[in-house]
């Protein structure tokens, strides 16, 4: 295996040694399979090709001072691919296979879980899709999951420290009563567009307004958004927003450090009220946010004035991190520890 220079690592795609896969047929889950190929068999006529027959997860491992390895909420990331799957009408992984199928990856692929003083992680992405062929749209017969690995550093090239972001109200992320609250790949397909004429102008991302009135705060990417004031933990509540679990556990940890939570509609308005603000996932865990410019309106809302994040934002992603890599206590039972 060659070098892999832990340190320098982007957030990306490397190949790993094995990967873990499962078939549904005939009403039931197949055995575990181990595989070396990076590659699959697929019917040309796969609902998941056809009509999006698909979910997906992200999780990570991270390998502590102690040189243990830690999975993060494991069974949260399991049931709410449950969840995309009454969604999109395809077979549940069980709750048990989901966490079988990630230690035995993460077992696996031990070689890549980056060391502790990186600061990197392996990154786990579980997949499930509809292999079965149908024309007439309908759900397929037989279905696939599989979980991959691969180590990643930070997703943005200069960790955590603030970034600009844009509300650009031309683009809707997901419509009211759709699918904007299960994780599925169509709801990603549907912000290429606008993420890259973000990037274009200069902003890390697009920031999504709810698409019925325009009015209300909704996603910001692929990600949560939270404000903070006057000692107020407060992040939108909408049917359309996937439920992030980096987010619930943020409200948690702000409970914690004595904050009161508020889980609502946000006005944009309202942004101009906050003192702190970010965007927070699997892969960044917070975005503190350096402004948020309204494109249409010609307005800016400024979060920081240095590029620095704000004091809670640093606490809570401090904090978070410390419970991950195993140097914070664990009072919420949300790490597995690898044999």
């Amino acid at each position: 295996m060659e070098q892999i220079d832990w340190k320098n690592l982007g957030f990306g795609y490397m190949k790993t040694d094995h990967n873990i896969r499962s078939t549904y047929s005939n009403g039931k889950w197949g055995e575990l399979e181990v595989h070396e190929s990076e590659f699959l068999s697929l019917h040309i006529a796969a609902t998941s090709l056809h009509y999006g027959q698909e979910s997906f997860e992200g999780l990570k491992a991270f390998r502590g001072k102690d040189g243990k390895i830690r999975i993060f909420r494991m069974k949260d990331n399991a049931l709410r691919m449950q969840d995309s799957s009454e969604g999109t009408l395809m077979a549940k992984v069980p709750v048990e296979i989901f966490e079988e199928a990630v230690i035995k990856a993460v077992k696996l692929n031990e070689r890549f879980v980056p060391p502790y003083e990186s600061g990197a992680a392996l990154y786990i992405r579980p997949v499930l899709f509809g292999s079965g062929p149908q024309i007439g749209v309908k759900p397929a017969t037989e279905y696939m999951f599989i979980v991959f690995v691969t180590p990643v550093g930070p997703y943005f090239k200069g960790g955590f420290q603030t970034t600009p972001f844009v509300i650009m109200r031309e683009y809707d992320r997901s419509a009211p009563l759709g699918m904007g609250k299960y994780k599925v790949g169509g709801n990603y397909a549907a912000s290429l567009v606008a993420g890259e004429r973000a990037h274009e102008l200069g902003y890390s991302n697009i920031f999504y307004l709810d698409a019925k009135e325009k009015k209300y705060i909704d996603e910001c990417g692929a990600a949560n958004f939270f404000g903070i004031k006057n000692n107020t933990y407060i992040t939108p509540k909408s049917a359309s927003i996937l439920p992030s679990i980096t987010n619930k556990s943020l409200m948690v940890l702000a409970v914690d450090l004595g904050l009161k939570v508020e889980q609502r509609a946000v006005p944009v308005d309202e942004l101009i009220t906050f003192e702190e603000a970010g965007a927070c996932g699997t892969a960044a865990v917070i975005s503190p946010i350096e402004r948020i410019d309204d494109y249409n309106e010609k307005k800016s809302y400024i979060f920081s004035h240095d590029g620095s994040p704000g004091p809670i934002c640093d606490k809570l992603y401090h904090k978070l991190r410390g419970i991950q890599y195993g140097d914070e206590p664990d009072e919420h039972g949300w790490v597995t520890v690898l044999d």
